[in-house]
């Protein structure tokens, strides 16, 4: 689903294919520059939903936008945002605190990509171990030939005349020594392709189910806690919100997440929790088919949506983050993470955006 520009024409023509190409990244075409010199085109943001605004507005002068509605929860009284025409949605501005958006950053590069838990990568390298730490010590992948490869979904290793190999890490000065003979992508090259892991049961990208049978770890005690705590204002009466599957987004320059429904979990009234890290995105909440037009709204840091019930069903999707300095809004993140081993990860995340979106699947 990331970045995806092929569509038929009929798809192209929806109110929501519209939407997305509205507010896509393109660029100013100058053939005087290279790509990575050319200007983003200029965009019309004055249709983008801003909750951090209407927060201040409602705080500061009791008025709110049309078709918007506040309620709060929590015993901190935290305030959250429901739109009269979906049902079921709810955004809170501002619902992670700084300390939370650090934690769960470092957690989301460090951690939730480890084995037994899956990524894009598994399809073609297998299980890789300690990607982020393989990048920020300039280290490369190496498998010791170059013979084409087929994949064996069952172990998730790769097949070279009718044997498995598998991959490591190594020292790029080593890896060099070898000359020719060894295959190698540099860690840091992987640590930018990498653009989902899978935390709690795991889901089967090629089969759209979620396949008990695998292994995995459980998602962390303190991320439980944390999303029963948020999930709780969407939940049916009585009923506390059971995290048993995550997926993790990784966003970069240029991707998007295509219009989708989350609709492989048993029961939609629970909600899908989506806590959003890093570089502010767009947003598009669509209706229940792609001809209705979508609303748009801007995503930072620490923002968590909900989605339950009749939103369960609405089209959504991201069509554009922003990871220039001027727009990218991560200004707390830079000041917390500027110091130590934390600067690998601003590095990383001062141009990326990282979302967790956990569900309930039964």
């Amino acid at each position: 689903m990331y970045g995806s520009d092929k569509v038929s024409d009929e798809a192209d023509r929806t109110a929501f294919r519209r939407a997305e190409k509205k507010y896509k990244l393109y660029y100013k075409q100058d053939s005087k520059f290279s790509k990575k010199k050319k200007q983003p085109k200029q965009v019309d943001l004055s249709d983008v939903l801003d909750f951090k605004s209407a927060l201040e507005d409602y705080i500061n002068k009791g008025v709110l936008p049309q078709g918007i509605r506040v309620t709060k929860c929590g015993l901190d009284d935290t305030q959250v945002f429901y739109l009269e025409n979906h049902p079921g949605f709810y955004f809170i501005p501002g619902a992670l605190g700084l300390e939370e958006q650090c934690k769960w950053i470092k957690e989301s590069l460090a951690n939730f990509p480890q084995p037994p838990n899956r990524t894009n990568h598994n399809a073609i390298y297998g299980p890789i171990s300690n990607l982020f730490d393989a990048a920020k010590e300039n280290m490369v992948l190496v498998r010791e030939d170059n013979q084409p490869d087929s994949h064996d979904p069952a172990s998730g290793s790769c097949i070279s005349n009718g044997e498995f190999h598998s991959w490591k890490f190594v020292d790029e000065d080593f890896a060099k020594a070898k000359g020719k003979t060894w295959k190698t992508v540099p860690a840091s090259v992987l640590l930018r392709k990498l653009r989902w892991s899978t935390l709690g049961l795991q889901f089967d990208w090629s089969k759209r189910n979620y396949d008990i049978s695998l292994p995995h770890n459980k998602i962390p005690d303190a991320l439980c806690q944390l999303v029963k705590r948020l999930a709780a204002i969407a939940m049916p009466v009585g009923e506390e919100f059971s995290p048993e599957a995550a997926i993790v987004n990784y966003f970069g320059l240029g991707d998007t997440l295509g219009g989708h429904l989350d609709d492989m979990e048993r029961d939609w009234s629970k909600p899908i929790v989506s806590m959003s890290l890093g570089c502010k995105a767009i947003f598009l909440l669509g209706g229940k088919s792609r001809e209705e037009p979508p609303q748009a709204m801007f995503l930072r840091s620490g923002d968590v949506v909900l989605m339950a019930g009749e939103a369960r069903e609405c089209f959504h999707g991201v069509p554009r983050v922003f990871t220039d300095e001027e727009n990218a809004e991560i200004g707390p993140l830079e000041s917390a993470l500027s110091h130590g081993s934390d600067s690998s990860f601003l590095e990383y995340i001062k141009t990326s955006r990282i979302n967790i979106n956990i569900r309930q699947v039964f």
